[in-house]
């Protein structure tokens, strides 16, 4: 994985930094950094990924204050000039919240925290993510998160359906997310947002490498 170097933003409350770090450190032998919130640029990495936690404490409202940091103004020149960016979880709250995603992640409709593994429906397995998995096919992923429920506007469910920019679906929605969204990319589908922890489903070790598939498409995307 010479062609793989990967970036994990770290925040003052990341919990899932060292889970992601891991995967393709170890899992896929890629070139592997941490970059510290406050940082001002991203290096020679080609691959960027907002772990899952509690950015901030979750303060304000999740991802509200992590937009802030001075490392998410090079993330989103970063996307903007094509650069791969994914977050998961916690990160994706950060990109909803930066704007490289549409939408917003509101509290989970029974207002409890979910913890457990759900299942997915791959919507798209025509993106850069993707790639290793068949359409339609059910894959099983933890989910951790209190404020995974997806929320966008018709005319932005609209066009999110109408640009196939949404990449996965629970089977069985556990948060009330509409359309049962569970990750989505952007128009320019570079920037991929997801609730759900592929990381934590990367290993025979784990008891699943479902989501072994998830980082392995998009590193062999940059080839």
């Amino acid at each position: 994985m010479d062609h793989v170097k990967a970036g994990i933003v770290v925040f003052p409350g990341s919990n899932c930094d060292h889970d992601v770090y891991n995967v393709f450190k170890n899992t896929l032998k890629a070139d592997t950094k941490f970059l510290w919130h406050k940082d001002t640029s991203i290096g020679d990495r080609n691959i960027v990924i907002l772990p899952g936690g509690f950015s901030y404490g979750d303060y304000l409202r999740c991802g509200a204050i992590a937009k802030f940091s001075p490392l998410m103004n090079e993330v989103i020149k970063f996307a903007g000039n094509g650069g791969v960016v994914i977050g998961i979880c916690n990160g994706f709250q950060v990109l909803c919240e930066t704007g490289l995603l549409p939408g917003a992640l509101l509290r989970n409709v029974n207002l409890k925290f979910v913890c457990k593994t759900v299942t997915l429906k791959v919507e798209n397995n025509k993106s850069i993510f993707t790639g290793e998995y068949d359409i339609k096919e059910e894959i099983r992923i933890p989910v951790a998160h209190g404020e995974g429920n997806y929320f966008c506007d018709e005319n932005t469910l609209t066009d999110l359906i109408s640009n196939n920019q949404i990449i996965f679906t629970y089977k069985d929605n556990p948060n009330g997310s509409i359309a049962n969204i569970a990750g989505i990319q952007s128009v320019k589908r570079n920037v991929l947002g997801l609730m759900p922890h592929p990381e934590r489903a990367s290993e025979q070790l784990l008891g699943n490498t479902d989501g072994y598939r998830f980082f392995k498409s998009v590193t062999e995307s940059l080839l």
